[in-house]
């Protein structure tokens, strides 16, 4: 087996330390003895995510959100929708999350208009929602607990019929309202999570991986692997994170 992860605008989308989710999700792979490779897409790379199993896409500021808008309407946005709707996964953080949406409106009323590839949207606020946090995944994405770090001030609405990622138990998550956190859409999965997510949640890790190797293969299993050392620093975190009363 064998999987082709795409790692698109590495150069300007990585705050956090995100692009340790690609590195988890090799290092995953290859200790379970699955081939494995990453290319990256900068802005103006005109390759195709034809023949890609796994997308990820970081986070970044309203200010590289803006920049990127020229790039992808060049034809990346097109791709990107197809690509969604064919069913390839997605694991997209923060700004790559909300720039698989319908739009964001900045605080003072600008408006830049993504892709639309989920029915979503996201506003900007005054209020930055900043902290640990953690969230209970949705069945259709594993039932995990995951611990994270949150950092935006856009909040996030889903569309009528779109499913979150999971549900807020402390932080604010999507907009600090509805108790939501990231979304689910087909193969996407869409979260505020910086830190990165995936080193210290390696049981939603290998449901991705996992996702990716069906739709490829149509039946996978993954290996188990000693997580001690991954399951203990998740504990810890979670029990310093108060659940909301």
């Amino acid at each position: 087996m064998e999987l082709k992860i795409c790692h698109m605008y590495p150069d300007v989308l990585n705050l956090y330390g995100d692009r340790g989710n690609v590195m988890c999700m090799q290092k995953r792979l290859s200790w379970r003895g699955i081939e494995n490779s990453v290319t990256r897409l900068p802005i103006g790379s005109n390759a195709s995510l034809a023949g890609f199993d796994l997308v990820f896409i970081g986070g970044g500021q309203d200010f590289e959100q803006q920049v990127l808008l020229e790039d992808l309407h060049r034809g990346k946005d097109r791709e990107i929708l197809a690509a969604v709707a064919d069913g390839l996964p997605f694991l997209t953080i923060c700004g790559g999350y909300q720039m698989l949406g319908n739009y964001y409106e900045t605080y003072d009323g600008v408006r830049c208009d993504f892709i639309g590839a989920v029915d979503l949207y996201t506003v900007g606020s005054k209020q930055r929602m900043i902290g640990n946090y953690k969230f209970r995944c949705g069945g259709e994405s594993g039932g995990s607990l995951v611990v994270g770090f949150e950092n935006h001030s856009g909040r996030t609405f889903l569309g009528e019929g779109v499913q979150p990622l999971g549900k807020v138990l402390a932080g604010f998550g999507n907009n600090g309202k509805d108790g939501t956190e990231g979304v689910r859409w087909r193969n996407v999965f869409g979260t505020y999570s910086h830190g990165p997510l995936l080193p210290k949640n390696p049981a939603l890790c290998d449901h991705i991986l996992l996702t990716a190797l069906q739709r490829k293969y149509g039946k996978a299993e993954l290996a188990p692997l000693d997580d001690a050392a991954e399951l203990a620093a998740h504990d810890a975190m979670a029990a310093k994170i108060r659940d909301r009363v």
